[in-house]
């Protein structure tokens, strides 16, 4: 059990922005708890995380199961009796390319929003208890500028609707964990790592996963003066 070190669990984290935001808090010191719902890529995640210096550890966390999800934060009680950093990684975008929204069937909606929403409040409820036990917990929420309404309105990129309506509901619910925990030590910020080329995109983003992860370390490990209940990007605050 790691006493003086922080403890981070990051789901998403096989690959992507979410491997990357794993390895930069691990060469920080971290005790990284890299989540990934698929074992193999998981485990080989967590190799080469190992082979890079960092005290890693896989985490089997499929953020739509409920089972899966008790699991994990069971195995992080039982191991670590607390947690000091939770990153909400992990999403999907299942209409790319871009659709308008009388484009987009319920069931696209469904999927985008059980993985975007339904599964960060799931993991987040699960984990909160052991939050709480932490000196300074971090709960960052992995979102996008295309879910802010000021952003779409003034930008030419067409709206991906699922994916953009799911994360406007994920920066609403990072609002609300923020305004719940505010007389707490936890803070809770919602952040984009812009626009990253990841499987999610086919890989056309401008940016690196490493660039991305930026700002989720950064928000992760933000002292006792950072903001809680913010979108933050690279740039700075956005409005929401």
């Amino acid at each position: 059990m790691a006493t003086d070190r922080k403890i981070a669990l990051i789901t998403g984290a096989n690959k992507g922005i979410g491997f990357e935001t794993a390895r930069r808090l691990g060469a920080l010191g971290a005790v990284v708890l890299a989540g990934a719902r698929d074992e193999g890529r998981g485990e080989a995640a967590v190799e080469r995380l190992r082979a890079g210096g960092a005290d890693a550890h896989f985490v089997h966390l499929d953020v739509t199961d409920p089972g899966l999800i008790e699991q994990a934060a069971r195995r992080v009680d039982a191991r670590h009796g607390r947690l000091d950093i939770l990153v909400n990684n992990a999403g999907v975008n299942v209409e790319w390319p871009a659709n308008p929204p009388s484009q987009v069937g319920a069931d696209q909606l469904r999927a985008t929003f059980e993985t975007n929403v339904h599964g960060v409040a799931a993991v987040t409820n699960a984990v909160l208890p052991l939050l709480r036990r932490s000196a300074a917990g971090r709960i960052v929420n992995v979102s996008s500028e295309m879910g802010l309404p000021a952003w779409l309105d003034g930008s030419a990129m067409p709206a991906i609707t699922a994916y953009s309506v799911s994360k406007a509901a994920l920066n609403m619910l990072t609002l609300l964990y923020a305004n719940e925990l505010r007389d707490t030590a936890i803070k809770v910020n919602a952040c984009s790592p812009g626009f990253v080329a990841t499987d999610i995109n086919d890989g056309v983003g401008e940016r690196t996963a490493e660039e991305g992860a930026a700002i989720e370390v950064r928000l992760a490990l933000l002292d006792a003066d950072g903001p809680t209940g913010r979108f933050v990007t690279d740039a700075g605050v956005l409005p929401w």
